[in-house]
Order: C-alpha cells, then sequence, then structure tokens
C-alpha cells in the first residue's frame, strides 16, 4: 500500500486540528503530512483535516468551515475537525468499544469542538487544552518555524490522547467490578473491593446503603473509606468514629483495640491497617456507633 497523504493548513494551528493528526497517527502507521491552503496540493490529498471546505469521511474530507458547518451533537456542541475524525476512527482507536469512544467524546474531543466553534458554554473557566495547544505557535519574538511546532504539538496531543483512552476504557471496566461488589456485599453498608478501583460514581448509582469501602491500597495495607453524600462532596453519608481522628501507630491501636491499625486521617473519611480483617472490625466499629 502506498503511504497516504494528509493535508491540514499552514500557519497558526489549534487544538482540532493537532489533535485530528494525532489521531490519524494511530490509526496510519506512517502518512506524509502537507500543511498548506494551496487547493491543488489539497485537493491530492487522501485525507484532508481542518481545510478545504468539504466534510465528507467517505472520501477522507473533514472541514467544518463550510457554511452550515459539518453538523452537531444532540447537546448542541458543533463538530470540528478533531470530532470529525472522531466520528469516523474513535471506534477503532478504543478498540472497539464504542462506551469508551463516548467517554472520550465527552471527556475531551467535545470540549475542544466547542472551543474551537465558540460554542463555550459549560466548558469549564481556566486553562483548556485548547489553550495549551495553541501555546505551541510560535511568539512573535520567536523565529521558530510552524511545521516543526505543530510535529511538538502533534506528539503532545498523542500522549493526551493515550491517557483519554486510558482513563475511559479504565473508569469503564470498573463500573462492571464495582457493581459485581455491591451485589456480593454481605453488608450492604460494607463493600469490598479484591483490588483497587475507582468506585464513586457505580457505589453512588447502585446503592443508597453503602457507607464503608474496603480495599487494597497500593502500599499493601487496606484501607476504610467513606461513602460521600453526594459526588464531589466532602461530607459523608457515615464519618469515622470522631475518637479516631489524627491518630496514628500505638494511639490508634490503642483506640481501635487493633493492634495493626496505622492510621486515621483528621478528617474522618479514611484509615488504614495492615490486614484485610483489621479494615473490617474497624468497619464493625464505625458501623456500630
Amino acid at each position: 500500500m502506498n503511504e497516504i497523504t494528509i493535508a491540514t493548513h499552514n500557519g497558526n494551528f489549534h487544538a482540532d486540528d493537532v489533535f485530528s493528526i494525532a489521531a490519524l497517527k494511530s490509526i496510519y502507521p506512517s502518512f506524509k503530512l502537507i500543511r498548506t491552503r494551496d487547493l491543488e496540493l489539497i485537493n491530492k490529498a487522501d485525507i484532508v483535516i481542518d481545510v478545504g471546505g468539504e466534510h465528507n469521511p467517505d472520501t477522507g474530507r473533514f472541514d467544518h468551515h463550510q457554511r452550515g458547518g459539518a453538523g452537531e451533537r444532540e447537546n448542541g456542541i458543533p463538530y470540528s475537525s478533531f470530532g470529525l475524525i472522531w466520528q469516523k476512527y474513535g471506534l477503532t482507536l478504543c478498540n472497539g468499544d464504542q462506551d469508551v469512544a463516548n467517554s472520550v467524546d465527552s471527556s475531551l474531543v467535545s470540549t475542544i469542538d466547542a472551543i474551537d466553534c465558540g460554542h463555550v458554554e459549560g466548558v469549564s473557566k481556566g486553562i483548556s487544552l485548547s489553550q495549551t495547544i495553541s501555546m505551541f505557535n510560535p511568539t512573535w519574538q520567536e523565529e521558530s518555524d510552524f511545521d516543526s511546532c505543530f510535529n511538538e504539538a502533534v506528539e503532545f496531543a498523542s500522549r493526551i490522547l493515550t491517557r483519554f483512552i486510558a482513563a475511559a476504557s479504565g473508569g469503564i471496566n470498573a463500573k462492571a467490578i464495582v457493581a459485581q461488589a455491591v451485589k456480593n456485599a454481605e453488608d450492604p453498608r460494607v463493600i469490598v473491593l479484591e483490588k483497587y478501583t475507582p468506585w464513586k460514581k457505580t457505589v453512588h448509582a447502585l446503592s443508597d446503603d453503602a457507607l464503608y469501602m474496603v480495599y487494597p491500597s497500593h502500599s499493601g495495607q487496606w484501607i476504610i473509606q467513606t461513602v460521600p453524600a453526594e459526588l464531589g462532596s466532602f461530607e459523608d453519608r457515615k464519618p469515622l468514629p470522631k475518637a479516631w481522628a489524627g491518630l496514628s501507630d500505638k494511639e490508634f491501636q490503642d483506640a481501635t483495640g487493633l493492634d495493626d491499625a496505622m492510621f486515621c486521617h483528621n478528617g474522618l473519611f479514611i484509615a488504614g491497617a495492615k490486614s484485610f480483617s483489621s479494615a473490617m472490625k474497624m468497619a464493625a466499629i464505625a458501623l456500630a456507633e
């Protein structure tokens, strides 16, 4: 197979064209990239990104600047070139997992599309990923070449995209594990995970009874953690006992009667012990209060 040619515009670049090229780097092992506004070169390219005035995924055209744009999502966010590329290739990039592809679109792609298209309602304030990409452009005080700066931005975006896909996959796969743990709990108020897994969203969705999570930490100790009253809240459904606040080692062991108790945070939302049995005993003590 001959090497394909991908064209995008030259000069100043933005997150949508940079991330589009980053995504295609994961699809095509090699390609010739042309950054130009020369219509003759654009028309000869196999794939055209963010330039050319045409959206036709069947012929490899992914622009959104034409009259009427290139469509929008159900939530009203228009598609930029990255969103159009994601529509066609996102599922492949996520190994055929539509839930992962949808999650990446929601958390990354649609935000970049919104900013590029001026649809900023709901976009968080502060330094955005789109602004970060724009900062790869040379300043007026620099003599840097736009194309080399673009390549640097693509490498950065490739790493970001890889991590977004991994994070989305991890979050979605965690749902099934946590849901099973909720189902298997001997006491619906104490949910045990055999391995730490992101749990808050799933527990809140599935259980009104869960008060404590018990799981092993990366350091090998066992953790008991309170379930927040609401997602993002610092208030807990049931805090750990007040007498434990800020204790560690011998003091905490004396307070709990457990010879391997290790610590309790002053905020009463997390505590640790060396063994699973002690973590479960902490849960029993906390429930009894």
